[in-house]
């Protein structure tokens, strides 16, 4: 079963709208303040083409900890599953997604997985390239090309605000090279996942991006293989168990598919065979999700059959 209206869509979008208030934005990143927490919209893309949207769905967001899925996809790329797992553990954690503290306990001292920070930070770190410029470029290039939007860009201001408030990182950085799992200077990692977490786009781009990883890494209009079907499989997995932070579980159960969400208050989720999803909602519950969009994402797989289990 699919959406059939932007109309039935937008009833959702109104009902869920009123949790809202039940959240705030992110206030420690500085840039991230200026969002609207009343703002709630989303997209559905589906393989012929036809997408369904609800709410301001040309509103930017940055993508913050849902570019990881994709720069996973790309260190996967560029150096196989051995390599990056001998780096970065494949499981979950129950801890915040910025916690240090299962990288003190843990023997060897790697990762949990790359969904957290600490994952997050070494996978970037595998990013091939001869400088940042490159190395971002690379991974900038190949989200306009799941996007089919080559407009796509990142925001200068929430980079230079994430960048210069990025000390929990900066520790994690430090940690990460006293045990050997990266090896670069720790501010030229930094700028370069700043600039990661601050690449732009709408809930449209996001949604088609999901359709992408819907379809195992193939664009269904054009039959391009972007991401090897087997790494879009990897990928969809740690978004299942991962992917929602510390709500992964709950997440799981209430909606049942594959979603990764950023503290910007964007959700990006992907419905196997069926359909891409993006949702913006800036309202942020205690565990950085998008309070908002949740609910809506609850309504809809209620509503749509959209649960994979």
């Amino acid at each position: 079963m699919q959406c059939q209206s932007i109309e039935e869509l937008q009833l959702l979008v109104n009902k869920a709208k009123k949790y809202t208030d039940q959240g705030k934005v992110a206030d420690y990143i500085p840039a991230l303040k200026m969002a609207n927490p009343d703002s709630l919209s989303i997209a559905l893309y589906y393989p012929d083409g036809n997408c369904y949207s609800a709410g301001d769905v040309s509103e930017n967001l940055t993508l913050q900890s849902i570019s990881k899925v994709i720069s996973l996809a790309l260190a996967l790329m560029d150096w196989g599953e051995d390599y990056v797992f001998d780096h970065v553990g494949q499981e979950p954690t129950g801890d915040p997604f910025n916690s240090i503290a299962k990288l003190e306990i843990s023997k060897p001292s790697k990762p949990l997985n790359p969904m957290i920070n600490a994952g997050a930070l070494a996978v970037t770190h595998m990013i091939k390239g001869e400088s940042v410029e490159e190395r971002f470029q690379r991974l900038l290039t190949l989200i306009q090309k799941l996007a089919n939007n080559s407009s796509i860009g990142y925001s200068r201001e929430i980079a230079r605000s994430e960048f210069e408030t990025a000390d929990l990182n900066r520790s994690l950085c430090y940690f990460l090279k006293q045990h050997g799992i990266i090896n670069e200077e720790v501010e030229q990692l930094i700028d370069l996942y700043t600039r990661q977490c601050s690449i732009e786009m709408n809930c449209l781009d996001l949604s088609r991006i999901g359709c992408v990883l819907a379809f195992d890494g193939k664009d269904p209009l054009t039959e391009v293989q972007l991401i090897p079907a087997n790494i879009a499989r990897i990928c969809k997995t740690f978004m299942v168990t991962c992917g929602m932070y510390n709500a992964s579980g709950e997440f799981a159960i209430k909606v049942g598919i594959p979603a990764k969400s950023g503290v910007s208050g964007g959700i990006l989720g992907t419905v196997p065979g069926r359909c891409g999803i993006g949702v913006y909602g800036p309202a942020l519950d205690e565990k950085g999700n998008s309070v908002a969009g949740i609910q809506l994402l609850k309504m809809m797989s209620e509503k749509y059959m959209l649960s994979m289990f």
